[in-house]
């Protein structure tokens, strides 16, 4: 069998044996502009077992990195963790190749996968607490149901002190270093960031709970192998802090000024609440929809605490831009969030009303009057706009004084 691609040996008995997608770049509405990775992971145990499979299209890449390490026809068990098709899609052709004694996974992933493959064969399902004796290691699953599927779970290999977290602590990034102690800090905290503000964010009450399920369990991970980006296996507990900071939104003096515009007039208006934003000591990041991506939007309002969002009126409706990102944000449920709304408009200026509700269905605090005004923006408009701006800004001091 081809062994052009090579498995990295992760501890004692586990070795890493994904793909590495350098191409990719939307990941079902999320910009990966730094593509990314679909992990599995070979446990060397007397009984070898696979944990996850990758994306179709990587299969190929997938046994080659196996066979550098055994014959893949030599792995009894495969565990699935979760069986979104990152991670399951060449499953059912990986089941055909290897024939292994058994696949497990969570009592949801069994039927998960059987739906998606329509397959004739057995999934056996494990629960919670469960544990699969490899003959000299032991493996225990751990159910994290909408972490952030129904199936979703993680496997412990005690053993190794590692934590198969499938897809918490992750992060869309390709590269051709392995583990996280390789790669600049600054991008691992913005990638794991914006995965978790785009993938994770709608469940953060869950993630609280279950940080604190896992210290309960007194596991000690010395090192964690999420399904995309790289392994953590120095200070894991960095990535674990970082999760326990931003599952419970704590609002900062960061506003952002999300807008599109059809004639400039819409961006003077939002050029003008940020000045008001920074001149009462706010931190200002506006955001034209022209230039940028919705999942950057959701990425910087995860440390945020307002939202203002602004529209031209375009068929009676809001703009189609600004449309998308909140029905995105919407869906991403962020929490403790003050904002307004506010744009130009022709003969119908029926946008920004229909963006306060949609920032009234999000729980948004309304702050100030929202502005909408007729064609171009006078000074007075601007002066009101700025005044806003301001407004916002000591509202959040308010807030975060009291935090």
């Amino acid at each position: 069998m081809n062994e052009q691609f090579k498995a990295v040996r992760v501890s004692e008995h586990v070795y890493w044996v994904g793909a590495v997608d350098w191409a990719v770049r939307d990941f079902h509405g999320y910009s990966t502009d730094r593509g990314s990775s679909y992990n599995a992971y070979l446990v060397m145990a007397d009984a070898v077992t696979l944990i996850d499979t990758v994306k179709a299209p990587f299969k190929n890449e997938l046994l080659s990195r196996i066979a550098s390490v055994i014959d893949p026809r030599d792995i009894r068990y495969i565990v699935s963790n979760h069986s979104e098709m990152d991670h399951s899609g060449c499953l059912a052709d990986i089941w055909d190749i290897v024939r292994p004694e058994k696949v497990f996974a969570s009592v949801m992933g069994a039927k998960a996968l059987l739906e998606h493959f329509h397959l004739d064969r057995e999934i056996v399902p494990v629960k919670d607490g469960e544990s699969l004796s490899l003959g000299n290691v032991e493996l225990r699953f751990i159910e994290t149901r909408m972490l952030h599927w129904p199936d979703s779970m993680f496997t412990y290999l005690g053993e190794d002190q590692l934590l198969f977290s499938q897809d918490a602590f992750g992060m869309h990034l390709a590269s051709g270093e392995r583990f996280a102690d390789e790669i600049d800090d600054g991008v691992l905290e913005y990638e794991a960031a914006k995965y978790y503000a785009n993938i994770l964010l709608p469940y953060s009450p869950l993630v609280a709970k279950l940080l604190a399920r896992v210290d309960s369990l007194g596991l000690t991970i010395e090192t964690i192998g999420p399904d995309h980006g790289p392994i953590w296996r120095k200070d894991v507990q960095r990535i674990v802090d970082w999760y326990a900071r931003w599952c419970v939104q704590k609002p900062t003096l960061k506003a952002l000024v999300v807008y599109d515009t059809m004639w400039q007039s819409t961006a003077a208006m939002a050029r003008a609440i940020g000045e008001g934003l920074v001149e009462s000591g706010a931190s200002a990041r506006l955001m034209p929809l022209a230039s940028t991506h919705r999942s950057q939007v959701a990425t910087e309002i995860l440390d945020a605490g307002a939202l203002i969002v602004g529209t031209p009126t375009l068929n009676n409706n809001i703009f189609p831009t600004v449309a998308d990102v909140l029905t995105y944000l919407k869906g991403l449920r962020p929490r403790n969030l003050i904002g307004a709304a506010f744009g130009s408009y022709g003969w119908s200026g029926d946008g920004v009303a229909q963006v306060r509700d949609a920032l009234n269905q999000m729980k948004i605090e309304p702050i100030g009057e929202d502005i909408k005004i007729k064609y171009v923006p006078d000074d007075e408009t601007l002066a009101r706009c700025r005044s806003l701006g301001k407004l916002v800004a000591e509202r959040l001091e308010e807030i975060c004084a009291h935090e």
